[in-house]
């Protein structure tokens, strides 16, 4: 199987023309505050024309957690392990071979055992413009 992902650790991406954040919030005995989740998935950029998105994990103790990328049958593109505290990881994608398909990324912490899942669904619009200006 050809390796469809790319891990840039150290890749420093300056563009960030459109982010999506994912976080959780929960309410805690009726708070009105809201906790966020400490695991932040974020498209960044392109780079060589392909899709990098930017994983933290905030977590303040040390924990291990496992990352699985999955297409839309559930077969998985990529499988790995990090471990430590404050964590940022950058994947980039090769649409040449994943093609319009939906990607599934779960991200899941060994201590407490919980996981979290986001859907990367690319989306393309042309726009078409007529613009009318007056000259004199």
């Amino acid at each position: 199987m050809k390796t469809i992902m790319r891990n840039y650790g150290i890749l420093a991406i300056a563009l960030v023309a459109f982010t999506l954040s994912f976080s959780t919030s929960a309410l805690a005995n009726n708070e009105k505050e809201k906790i966020a989740s400490a695991i932040e998935l974020k498209f960044i950029g392109h780079y060589e024309n392909q899709p990098v998105f930017q994983l933290n994990l905030n977590n303040k103790e040390e924990d291990e957690f496992t990352i699985t990328f999955r297409d839309d049958f559930g077969n998985v593109l990529y499988s790995g392990k990090v471990k430590g505290t404050s964590i940022s990881k950058k994947f980039m994608l090769n649409i040449e071979e994943i093609g319009d398909n939906v990607l599934s990324v779960e991200v899941k912490a060994k201590k407490n055992n919980q996981a979290e899942v986001y859907k990367i669904n690319r989306n393309r619009s042309y726009v078409e413009e007529t613009v009318v200006s007056k000259i004199k």
